[in-house]
C-alpha cells in the first residue's frame, strides 16, 4: 500500500523541526583571556604641586652715573659675565680734566695751610715780645683754619673728581646674564638722579627663586605637618620642593622653601611661597621668566597599595576594579583611589597586598563570570595584551 501524500508530509516537517532543534543549541563561548596583577606595596609620599614662575635671586638695571658720550660697548647681547667685568666706557676725557684741576687746587690749599701755619706760629712767638697786637695774631690763627677748611674741601673736590672718573669705566655689579644694549655707540648718556639712562640689564643665574600660591587648607596642612614632626625636611631643615620645566618630567631639580609671605591674600585666599634651587652650569636650564610645575610633601611617608589606572572602572560616582577569584571568576570591588604617584594609583581602601585583580580585557569582564587569566607584574604602562571586544 503506498503511503498518502499527507503522511508524506507530516515526515518531513516533523524531519525539519528535529534539525532545528538540534541548531539551536550553540557552543559556549570560551572565558575571555585576561591579564591579572598584583598590587605593587611599597612606601610612599604624596605629593601637592602648583604653577610657578623662576626669577632671579639678583636683577640689576644698569644705568650710566655721569653724563657724556658712549664711547665702547664690550659685551656681547646674552652673554654670561662676572662682576667686575667692564661692559660700557664713556668718554674719559672731560673727566680726566676735572680731576686735574681738583689735584691742582689741592696743592694749592696745601700751599695756604702751609704758609698759614707759618703766619700763625711767628704771629704767636711776636706776640710773646708784643711786637703784633693781639688782632694780628688773632687774625692768622683764623686764616690757618680757613686754610685747613679749604684743604679739606679740595681733597672732598678731588675725591669726588676721582669717583666721577671710574664712573665712565662701567663693570657689571654681579656674576648673571646680561641681556641686549639699549643704546649704541655713540650716544650721549645721562646719569643725573632720576634721569640716568638705562644701558642694559643683569639677572643672576645660580641659585633661583621659584614663586608659587597654596590654597589656604594646604598653607595650614604644611605647618601643621611641620610642627607635628611627620615630614622629611631637607638637609638644612627646610621643607624640600621638587621643580619640573614645562620639557621635564619626573621633577628632576632638587631644592627647598626659603621663604612664606607675612600674609594671606584675602582676595585669592592663597599664600606666596618661594623656593630656591641650584643651577649649575655650563648648561643652566632654569632661566628666569621660565614657568615650571612645584611640588611639596603634602603627607608623611606611608605604606600604600598602587595599581595601574587600566584596571580602574567607573561606575557612576564609584571607582570599582574587578579581582580574581580561586575559581578564576571576576568579582567586582569598590574601592577608594588616591594621587597618581610614578604612575600608579594609590589605593586607600577596597584592596589588600594578596589580591590579584585585572588590569587588561575588562571590556569583557563581567561580575561573576569566568575569565582565563594570564599573570603580568604590575606597571604603569600596562598596555592591553589581547584586544578587547
Amino acid at each position: 500500500m503506498k503511503p498518502s501524500r499527507i503522511s508524506i508530509c507530516l515526515a518531513l516537517v516533523a524531519g525539519a523541526m528535529g534539525c532545528a532543534k538540534k541548531a539551536a543549541a550553540p557552543m559556549a563561548p570560551p572565558p575571555p583571556q585576561v591579564t591579572v596583577s598584583q598590587p605593587v606595596q611599597r612606601d610612599v609620599t604624596e605629593w601637592d604641586e602648583y604653577p610657578g614662575r623662576l626669577q632671579a635671586v639678583e636683577e640689576v638695571e644698569v644705568r650710566a652715573r655721569v653724563n657724556g658720550y658712549l664711547q665702547a660697548i664690550h659685551f656681547k647681547d646674552g652673554a654670561e659675565v662676572h662682576k667686575g667685568d667692564l661692559l660700557f666706557t664713556i668718554d674719559p676725557r672731560p673727566y680726566t680734566a676735572e680731576l686735574d684741576r681738583a689735584k691742582a687746587e689741592l696743592n694749592r690749599a696745601q700751599t695756604r695751610l702751609d704758609l698759614a701755619v707759618n703766619d700763625a706760629q711767628r704771629s704767636e712767638r711776636l706776640l710773646k715780645s708784643k711786637a703784633v697786637s693781639e688782632e694780628e695774631a688773632d687774625s692768622r690763627a683764623k686764616a690757618q683754619r680757613e686754610a685747613e677748611a679749604a684743604l679739606v674741601a679740595g681733597k672732598a673736590a678731588m675725591e669726588t673728581a676721582q669717583i666721577n672718573l671710574d664712573f665712565t669705566r662701567i663693570t657689571a655689579p654681579i656674576d648673571g646674564r646680561i641681556g641686549r644694549r639699549m643704546i649704541t655707540e655713540g650716544n650721549l648718556v645721562n646719569g643725573n638722579q632720576g634721569q640716568s639712562t638705562l644701558l642694559t640689564t643683569i639677572v643672576s643665574l645660580d641659585p633661583v627663586y621659584v614663586y608659587f600660591d597654596v590654597y589656604e587648607q594646604s598653607a595650614l596642612k604644611y605647618q601643621r605637618l611641620t610642627g607635628e614632626k611627620k615630614l622629611k625636611l631637607a638637609e638644612n631643615g627646610k621643607l624640600p620642593a621638587e621643580l619640573e620645566l614645562a620639557s621635564e618630567t619626573n621633577f628632576p631639580h632638587k631644592g627647598f622653601v626659603d621663604f612664606v609671605e607675612n600674609q594671606l591674600d584675602f582676595r585669592t585666599g592663597t599664600l606666596r611661597m618661594r623656593a630656591i634651587f641650584q643651577n649649575p652650569g655650563p648648561n643652566r636650564l632654569l632661566e628666569p621668566g621660565y614657568f615650571g610645575r612645584v611640588r611639596l610633601p603634602g603627607s608623611p611617608e606611608y605604606k600604600a597599595l598602587l595599581i595601574t589606572d587600566l584596571a580602574v572602572g567607573t561606575d557612576q560616582a564609584q571607582k570599582f576594579v574587578y579581582t580574581l577569584s580561586s575559581s578564576n571568576t571576576a568579582a567586582y570591588r569598590p574601592v577608594k583611589l588616591g594621587p597618581l604617584i610614578d604612575g600608579l594609583r594609590v589605593v586607600y581602601q577596597g584592596l589588600q597586598p594578596p589580591d590579584k585583580i585585572i588590569v587588561n580585557g575588562l571590556m569583557s569582564v563581567r561580575p561573576g563570570g569566568p575569565v582565563n587569566p594570564q599573570e603580568a607584574p604590575m606597571t604603569g604602562e600596562n598596555k592591553p595584551a589581547i584586544a578587547s571586544r
